[in-house]
């Protein structure tokens, strides 16, 4: 009968476990002692060894030959505990067996001496799963047990467990193994079972397995047909994965905002099969590549899933805002795949999204737009050239373009003219210094010019027009919005609701800034913003400020710490480019 790879190479000895030295050799340490405690709490994620060091520490603590705290798996009890014919050593699985009266049972028989070991185990895995009356039935045998009797509970969500329990174990936190051992394991196995694995092949098995080594087994199981070969595209086509080429094909298209074009890609990906969780799970991988790429310039803290080349062009055409969206998108799509009738439109709808930012409103997308305006206005006062004329309707101009291209033909300058030859052909009856006196248009001009006379001062530029002092008995001079909020606000009792008079009254429930001619009265909360924005509510301050400043502002109603914020200063960029030529506003 054929046994899962997984199976097969499960470690018997604590030597053989894989990148959790730091548990097996305490381990170790206390059966080589005899110190040993009564209760172990094995914690960590999928397929990191929690099961199987459980069953090594079983055979170890009943070994009648131990070897420097391995079990010898020779003698008569190694060999009963490892088939399951002894019944003093019994493995429950919690999400199964979760309720009292099974605890109660499992209690009941622990009183009694082994008959053919050392000591009665009892391992429960997936401990977190029993109920609260199940807990409280085995807290107490587990307070104070007998000198005959071993638990050890295995978890992967220690938060679940109560307190007391966790208290009366030893707690050993198992990591998640590294893609390097893994890799090396995956190799080992290959060749044992005379499997043609390709070292890119495993390292892509490595990296989808999340650092579990029992995934990777088993992904290769599943993949490979013994005495076969297996490619990376062997994997790809198997698990329904787009693979790397694919993947980052897709967030080039993403990242010049090529919508038509990354659908298509999607389209035919979709169409040969490929999983569409899967898909957005690889652009995910890949996206959060590049976030860590960019931020902290550190290879340790990549996947390793993309050669350096790929992410080193895909980092330049990004945006950090524009990384933020993609991976930020891509999760709220995956998260919504279980629950949504159609996942190809969701996909599709996401795909628009990321690539045209215009198309959503949140908070991230306003970021990737506002990232991509100020990295062309940068460029451009940078370089001080722009385009004579601008780009055709056809041709798109990429999302995340970080350089705004200059005119192909370079605009020539004016010659200068030259200082010796003046541009008329006879020069002028009078000198430098005399000037004819001025005449008007409709009269003829004199046959000879009069007298010369000095020459009238140029006059000199006009300085900015001062706003006009207003007197006392009228509107006061501008000040601060701090000064005056107060007077508005107090002008405002008895002209405006209660609720309303108290909001506008109270500095940590509403407050006003005044910015040019824009008076911004900002609420702490979307109940007071729907309390006090009210037109009449507005006009009245409009009224009263326009006393205090002199002028009529234009109030306007937001929330605290939203992305009103965001969009006055998108809203500036925008005009600011508008201003410019050869840019386009997205």
């Amino acid at each position: 009968m054929y046994q899962a790879l997984y199976r097969k190479y499960r470690p018997k000895v604590f030597d053989d476990v894989l990148g959790q030295n730091h548990i097996t050799e305490t381990l170790k340490n206390q059966l080589a002692s005899g110190r040993t405690s009564h209760a172990y709490l094995f914690t960590g994620t999928r397929g990191t060894g929690k099961t199987t060091c459980a069953k090594i520490l079983a055979r170890a603590v009943n070994c009648e030959n131990p070897v420097d705290g391995n079990p010898c798996n020779c003698c008569p009890s190694c060999i009963g505990i490892e088939s399951g014919s002894i019944p003093d050593v019994l493995e429950i699985d919690a999400a199964s067996n979760n309720g009292v009266d099974n605890i109660r049972s499992l209690r009941d028989d622990s009183i009694y001496s082994p008959a053919t070991v050392k000591k009665r185990v009892y391992i429960i895995d997936e401990v977190h799963m029993l109920s609260t009356s199940a807990f409280n039935a085995l807290l107490k045998i587990m307070e104070e047990p007998p000198e005959h009797l071993m638990f050890i509970l295995a978890t992967t969500e220690l938060n679940k467990v109560p307190a007391t329990i966790l208290s009366r174990c030893q707690r050993f936190s198992f990591k998640r193994i590294q893609l390097e051992d893994i890799r090396q394991r995956l190799m080992y196995v290959a060749d044992a079972e005379h499997i043609a694995l390709d070292s890119d092949a495993a390292s892509l098995l490595a990296r989808l397995s999340d650092g579990a080594l029992r995934d990777a087994l088993s992904l290769m199981d599943q993949c490979t047909v013994p005495g076969g070969s297996l490619t990376t595209e062997d994997i790809y086509q198997t698990l329904g994965l787009a693979g790397n080429i694919k993947t980052a094909a897709m967030m080039q298209h993403i990242a010049k905002g090529q919508t038509s074009d990354a659908l298509e890609l999607f389209a035919s990906l979709y169409s040969s099969g490929k999983d569409v969780t899967a898909l957005f799970s690889e652009l995910c991988s890949l996206g959060r590549d590049l976030l860590m790429l960019k931020i902290s310039g550190s290879k340790a803290m990549l996947t390793g899933g993309y050669d350096d080349e790929t992410l080193t062009k895909l980092s330049k055409t990004f945006t950090f805002e524009a990384l933020m969206n993609c991976v930020n998108s891509f999760q709220e799509a995956m998260a919504a795949f279980s629950k949504s009738a159609n996942c190809r439109t969701d996909a599709e709808l996401c795909i628009m999204k990321v690539c045209d930012p215009t198309a959503s409103g949140d908070t991230l997308a306003i970021a990737a737009r506002l990232s991509k305006l100020e990295k062309q206005l940068e460029n451009i006062s940078k370089n001080g050239v722009v385009a004579a004329t601008p780009a055709p309707a056809e041709e798109f101009v990429p999302y995340f373009e970080p350089e705004v291209k200059a005119a192909t033909q370079p605009v020539k300058e004016p010659e200068p003219v030259k200082e010796d030859a003046p541009p008329w052909d006879d020069a002028p009856p009078w000198s430098d210094d005399d000037a004819p006196p001025p005449f008007d248009d409709n009269d003829a001009p004199p046959e000879e010019f009069a007298p010369p006379v000095q020459e009238a001062p140029k006059p000199a530029a006009p300085k900015p027009e001062q706003p006009k002092p207003v007197s006392s008995d009228g509107p006061k001079s501008p000040m601060h919005a701090s000064d005056i909020w107060p007077d508005i606000v107090s002008e405002l009792s008895g002209k405006v609701d209660m609720l309303v008079n108290i909001y506008l009254n109270n500095s940590e429930t509403t407050s006003g800034v005044l910015n040019g001619d824009t008076l911004t009265v900002i609420a702490a909360s979307p109940f007071v913003l729907s309390t006090i924005s009210k037109d009449e509510v507005g006009a009245l301050i409009a009224e009263i400020a326009a006393n205090h400043t002199g002028f009529t502002p234009t109030v306007k109603f937001v929330l605290e710490g939203q992305q009103e914020q965001l969009g006055d200063k998108l809203d500036s960029l925008i005009q600011k480019a508008k201003t410019m030529e050869n840019i386009k506003i997205i």
